[in-house]
């Protein structure tokens, strides 16, 4: 367990696709936790994304997967890390325990040895969403215990455990108070099945939670309930008061572990957090709010009405992701505390730096102050305009652009230009990549404005 300085992030892979998670794992009140997990078309190098988890005083991170960059540059670190195996590996591992073996060998075994303080196995990532239509339901269960053999067979078992990282949709409540959660119905035996199976491994069970999905999903979801100041109408569930609506779903699944025989079953916080774009809802203001109340409330120490004390969480995430795939929304991207190159968004303290504050990361290489404009001459009824903007966004990100986001009060060449200096940055300002058939020219004078950064 942790403190209020052993933060954690959630989401951290180093090459073309950064993947770790920062996060905190604030139950004994210590530093934070990390979840870093990095779609960027312009990581940072392992050594300075280390470097500035250290800094920060995160002291977890947990990982989507076991790359052999990531791994490496944790070697020695003192950072706990929680390993990945992606819900596409789980089918060869659920049918083949020595594929499980080898898995353990190559990606727990050998970077223990070479000083990697693994301490979690996550076995897949919300394999039972409801939108995977039930792709992973016959596998994701005996992909676990393979791997639970094979690090018991390894002689692993007491030092690495393992879990499953779970979105809330796995548990419901017939009405919306906690005390009515239950398993979902589709899948309440396999439920109770791998809760068990975690309990007899002294294994915990992890679950991400998301006010601000509930935010997006639902126009008429009341928006001060998302966040920690107790301005919302309580929801009454007998003699409990609950104001926010993370102690709420956290406690519903609390109820549905206590309704099964397993009230006691360690739980993890494996995602949780807010985005700074890409929505009206997602903003800088709306993610500072949320990330600094939840830090408050947990370092109170006081935890859910249902599970009083110490809260182990992951913050996600650490840093934005240019190149995630926006199907969920264009918020998706913007996860980060940080910018993608490792400038801190807002104030956030987290209790583990001198300044009380985020600390930036150290010794960024940045590309020549150039950007790709349209020409001042261009006539913006040029037919030529409407699919070059396309083929920019189609291959860069353009996601800032929108109704009530950083940069949706551009005008018309605004827009324009923003699009082509993404997919001109993201190619490493090549030269080639600010034509547009002869509608765009480089310039050295920033055009950024207001809240819109190009």
């Amino acid at each position: 367990m942790v403190s209020s300085s052993d933060l954690c992030f959630c989401r951290l892979l180093w090459n073309r696709s950064l993947k770790t998670t920062v996060s905190w794992d604030l139950s004994n009140l210590e530093p934070p936790q990390s979840l870093v997990e990095l779609h960027t078309s312009h990581p940072m190098p392992p050594s300075t994304v280390v470097q500035m988890l250290k800094n920060n005083g995160f002291q977890k991170v947990k990982l989507f997967d076991a790359d052999e960059g990531t791994l490496n540059a944790l070697k020695k670190s003192g950072l706990e890390v929680m390993v990945g195996i992606p819900n596409d590996m789980l089918a060869v591992l659920a049918t083949s325990f020595k594929a499980a073996q080898n898995w353990v060998s190559k990606n727990v075994s050998e970077y223990i040895d070479d000083g990697v303080n693994i301490r979690y196995v996550a076995v897949g990532n919300e394999p039972f969403l409801q939108t995977y239509n039930g792709s992973f339901l016959q596998t994701t269960f005996p992909a676990l215990q393979n791997v639970q053999g094979a690090l018991t067979k390894a002689g692993l078992s007491s030092q690495v455990k393992v879990t499953i990282p779970l979105n809330a949709d796995v548990y419901e409540s017939s009405s919306d108070r906690p005390s009515d959660g239950d398993f979902r119905s589709d899948i309440h035996d396999l439920m109770l099945g791998i809760v068990n199976f975690l309990s007899d491994n002294t294994a915990p069970f992890t679950v991400n939670i998301y006010p601000f999905i509930s935010l997006y999903s639902d126009p008429n979801f009341p928006v001060d309930y998302a966040f920690f100041e107790g301005n919302s109408s309580p929801v009454i569930d007998g003699t409990t008061s609950y104001t926010n609506m993370f102690d709420a779903n956290h406690d519903t699944l609390i109820w549905a572990l206590k309704k099964n025989g397993y009230g006691n079953l360690p739980v993890i916080i494996g995602e949780i957090g807010w985005p700074t774009d890409g929505d009206t809802n997602a903003n800088p203001q709306y993610a500072q709010r949320f990330n600094q109340g939840f830090m408050n409330h947990i370092l109170m120490g006081q935890g859910t009405p249902m599970r009083p004390g110490p809260i182990d969480a992951y913050l996600f995430s650490l840093i934005d992701e240019d190149e995630k795939s926006i199907q969920p929304g264009n918020f998706e991207r913007h996860w980060g505390i940080f910018t993608y190159d490792g400038l801190p968004k807002y104030q956030l303290n987290l209790g583990t730096t001198k300044t009380r504050g985020l600390v930036r990361a150290p010794n960024v290489q940045y590309l020549d102050k150039k950007w790709c404009v349209v020409k001042p001459s261009v006539n913006l009824d040029d037919s030529r305009i409407a699919p070059s903007v396309s083929y920019a966004c189609a291959n860069a990100d353009c996601t800032s652009l929108g109704y009530n986001t950083s940069c949706g009060n551009l005008d018309a060449r605004g827009n324009i230009s923003y699009a082509f200096n993404s997919f001109y940055q993201k190619n490493d300002q090549d030269t080639v990549a600010c034509d547009f058939s002869n509608l765009a020219t480089i310039t050295e004078k920033d055009p950024t404005t207001g809240t819109c950064s190009l």
